[in-house]
């Protein structure tokens, strides 16, 4: 039986037929994968998750393509998710690392690490900027959207939303 003979019967649902189609495609997929990530490890467990979506998504298989070439956009686009969630991951742990080292040198100067500025660090960075402009350093918006390099609308949109996020982590049972 060919290869597009097992495709097919795979897409009917043959498991069999999927079973050996995966295992004629795995050490191509290994090795693709271990250049791709440059680790062994992580090749493996990518190649398993792409097992899997291949599994799932057999069905939506439409031949205009290898089969193996479905497979490595498959694993493509797994890598790069995986990626990016752990450069998301990446920039919220460094953001936490660096709330700890302000409330550190907050502590070492005597000043107060009171809950609004709590509730403020855990804003986004461009809503947390225009409030400390305006509220804490008593900027004027067209000022703000100036350094900010945005319109003027948008900085008091960002005020007045991020504003709105502190009211209800600061006062959760305060009605709207």
């Amino acid at each position: 039986m060919d290869e597009q003979q097992r495709i097919n019967l795979a897409i009917r649902g043959d498991d069999q037929a999927l079973a050996q189609l995966l295992h004629e495609h795995y050490t191509f997929l290994m090795k693709y994968l271990i250049k791709v990530t440059m680790n062994p490890s992580l090749a493996e467990d990518l190649v398993q998750d792409t097992m899997l979506k291949c599994i799932e998504k057999i069905s939506y298989y439409n031949g205009s393509s290898k089969f193996s070439s479905w497979m490595i956009t498959i694993a493509t686009r797994l890598y790069i998710d995986m990626m990016r969630k752990r450069k998301v991951e990446q920039r919220w742990q460094e953001q936490e690392q660096a709330l700890r080292e302000v409330q550190w040198h907050m502590q070492q100067h005597q000043e107060a690490w009171t809950d609004a500025i709590d509730a403020l660090s855990r804003l986004r960075y461009d809503i947390r900027l225009p409030i400390l402009l305006k509220h804490y350093y008593g900027y004027a918006y067209d000022e703000i959207a100036e350094m900010m390099d945005i319109p003027q609308g948008t900085v008091k949109s960002r005020i007045y939303n991020g504003l709105q996020q502190l009211r209800k982590e600061l006062m959760p049972n305060a009605k709207e």
